[in-house]
């Protein structure tokens, strides 16, 4: 996992006129968005050191060296903040990077293989995993403990109980109650 960059932040823009930044941190507690040491842009290329001057509105703001005006501050407006995962502490039992994550296998409390965890996100409403099947097809499953049945990242695997609503297989049948004739168009 050495070689896995995290996002730990974004710079939302500039800050005053003298080259601050406002930085939404990703991190658990805000401040330690500093804490890993420098952080680089989504490429490795740039490298930022970024010292904490205060929070406003919700976000960090930090001075970064090299940049002394609101011009080259925001110009850094958008850009994502990588550090090495080997950076990071290890998570709580029960816990996980979205990191870990991207790539495992992902397959049905049955041992049916379901997909590959292509993404995580969270859009306000708790944690997802964005699941790419084999055809390329990708579905939203909510990364909750009624769905998410076991990580095991020694395995690369995540185990899941996929709510029906979601996944319907491809063979399952129509119940002999609903009204279908054989093209699957429902009948009058």
């Amino acid at each position: 996992m050495a070689d896995r960059k995290v996002c730990i932040g974004v710079i939302a823009g500039a800050h005053g006129v003298r080259g601050q930044v406002r930085v939404k941190s990703f991190t658990a507690e805000p401040q330690d968005v500093t804490a890993y040491g420098p952080v680089t842009d989504a490429s490795g290329v740039r490298q930022f050191d970024l010292r904490i001057t205060g929070a406003a509105r919700g976000m960090m703001l930090a001075k970064i060296d090299g940049v002394g005006d609101r011009d080259a501050a925001d110009l850094l407006r958008g850009t994502e903040l990588y550090v090495d995962r080997d950076r990071l502490p290890d998570p709580d039992e029960d816990e996980f990077y979205y990191t870990d994550l991207i790539g495992l296998d992902v397959v049905s409390t049955g041992s049916e293989p379901l997909g590959t965890v292509r993404a995580m996100h969270n859009f306000g409403a708790g944690d997802m995993i964005e699941l790419e099947n084999g055809s390329g097809k990708t579905e939203l499953v909510p990364f909750t403990a009624a769905v998410v049945a076991g990580v095991d990242l020694e395995a690369g695997v995540v185990t899941i109980d996929p709510p029906h609503e979601i996944f319907v297989r491809p063979d399952a049948h129509l119940d002999e109650d609903d009204d279908a004739d054989e093209s699957g168009e429902a009948g009058t």
